[in-house]
């Protein structure tokens, strides 16, 4: 974990790296830590393992994204009760039902506050991207 202080506003933040999660496929971290705030950026389902795609329905897609943040969450010593907000990025609406399922399943007690918004399409041909802020 690389920390950098900006000089200007004396503002700690660390960049957050761990090869149990897919590695950044852009120009942009895994996650940044900020005072007791975690910000992770968003997951598509893909294997850290082959890098590629994993699963071709919604509901097997979804389990892969929580996997992979369940692996960032740990990678910080955090669990799924650490999250406090998530956004979900769905292709179709009609499928919400069935992330909604995982996430449920996942997020099983006291649920983080979440927002879901369709688009017209995700990286590598994703159907589902989920980003998550969580605190330590």
């Amino acid at each position: 974990m690389k920390e950098k202080k900006n000089k200007k506003k004396d503002i700690c933040r660390a960049v957050i790296n761990t090869s149990a999660a897919p590695k950044a496929i852009g120009p942009y971290s895994q996650g940044i830590e900020l005072k007791k705030l975690v910000f992770f950026s968003g997951q598509i389902a893909i294997d850290p393992a082959t890098g590629e795609l994993s699963g071709d329905d919604f509901a097997s897609q979804t389990r892969r994204v929580l996997k992979n943040i369940d692996a960032l969450l740990a990678s910080k010593g955090l669990t799924a009760a650490n999250v406090v907000k998530t956004t979900i990025f769905i292709t179709d609406m009609s499928k919400f039902a069935e992330v909604n399922a995982e996430y449920g399943a996942y997020f099983s007690y006291e649920p983080p506050a979440r927002s879901c918004v369709a688009v017209s399409a995700l990286p590598m041909g994703a159907l589902v991207e989920i980003e998550v802020i969580a605190t330590l």
